[in-house]
């Protein structure tokens, strides 16, 4: 056979060479294909087959399944509603837990619930100690972490009530579980939302993409926390050497800068990572209209007559700088 000047035959696969060998793996989920409508059909009887798909992706499960903690204030229903309204179209369905309110705590209460002030502990900034509303912040995160190692849970979410997700949150969570349990890293807690206290740059992790070592950092709006770290921290015996809660979460990972605090806790290897970038964020900033805070609008956890108010803490406002040998990034949003 001839072929014209500058073609040649194209490659053939010899009759006689073996096939190559095909697999077919039931064993795992790899998505969805649409089934093509026949030539007499409709755009209707597509969407109608295409409705019916995602019917039955939703009944099979699709990604990482977690048990997801919501922390919310029986007295703030605006919130609960709007975090249950997000979830739901995230496809994520939440065990709502009712917070303990700091504000409706007595001095007698705390007591008999066995709290005390870890011995030294001032608000670095404005110098006041710890808030009832901080007591029931600390308590109702504490309460979650005794309720999963009862219950045995490998791994859980915890979502404060302020939390706002970054696009496609689902799925990059998906992924970053499918990843971890890929690489067999070893964690305790992973931030999905946080504020870096420090500028210094964060080591980041070999073969889990978007994870970085966490150091010092604020906020507890979005973790994951493993059975193992949760264990951790309930040994730790908190609540008699009470701290705001994300004071004592860098303490126990030993990345808090106040060694008088740190000699508390003797054992402090909590392994903590966090996303990078985030994938959660607060809602509202310290001076938006619909900012509220009912850890730093409270009252002195032993003194009910004390009342104290954001104006006392400059902890995380918009372009602070701290002026008690922490310093912050310049590009972190702010919040209480």
């Amino acid at each position: 056979m001839h072929f014209p000047r500058g073609l040649s035959p194209a490659p053939c696969w010899p009759c006689t060479a073996p096939l190559p060998k095909i697999y077919v793996c039931n064993q795992e989920r790899f998505g969805y294909i649409n089934v093509p409508v026949k030539s007499h059909q409709t755009l209707e009887d597509e969407r109608i087959n295409f409705v019916h798909l995602i019917l039955e992706a939703m009944g099979k499960g699709s990604g990482t399944q977690l048990p997801i903690f919501l922390i919310n204030l029986v007295r703030r229903p605006d919130r609960r509603q709007r975090m249950l309204s997000s979830l739901y179209e995230l496809e994520i369905e939440p065990l709502v837990v009712d917070a303990v309110d700091g504000s409706a705590l007595n001095s007698s209460d705390i007591k008999i619930l066995g709290v005390d002030l870890l011995p030294g502990y001032y608000d670095p900034f404005s110098g006041r100690t710890l808030t009832k509303g901080e007591v029931g912040c600390f308590l109702s995160h504490y309460y979650i972490w005794k309720e999963i190692v009862a219950r045995g849970l490998e791994k859980s979410v915890v979502f404060e009530d302020d939390v706002r997700f970054e696009a496609y949150f689902k799925v990059r969570l998906t992924r970053l579980m499918e990843e971890l349990e890929w690489a067999q890293l070893d964690w305790d807690l992973i931030y999905l939302g946080r504020k870096q206290v420090n500028s210094d740059d964060e080591e980041p992790v070999e073969d889990v993409r978007n994870l970085v070592v966490a150091e010092y950092s604020y906020w507890t709006l979005a973790y994951i926390i493993s059975q193992r770290g949760a264990q951790k921290l309930i040994a730790a015996e908190p609540l008699s050497k009470m701290l705001p809660v994300d004071e004592f979460l860098p303490i126990m990972s030993d990345k808090h800068p106040n060694e008088d605090y740190k000699q508390h806790f003797a054992i402090r290897d909590l392994l903590v990572y966090s996303v990078h970038p985030l994938l959660a964020y607060p809602t509202h900033y310290t001076g938006d209209s619909k900012w509220l805070s009912d850890t730093e609008t409270s009252t002195i956890w032993d003194d009910d007559s004390k009342k104290t108010d954001w104006s006392g803490s400059q902890k995380t406002l918009k372009g602070s700088r701290s002026n008690a040998g922490h310093s912050f990034r310049s590009a972190s949003r702010d919040e209480l």
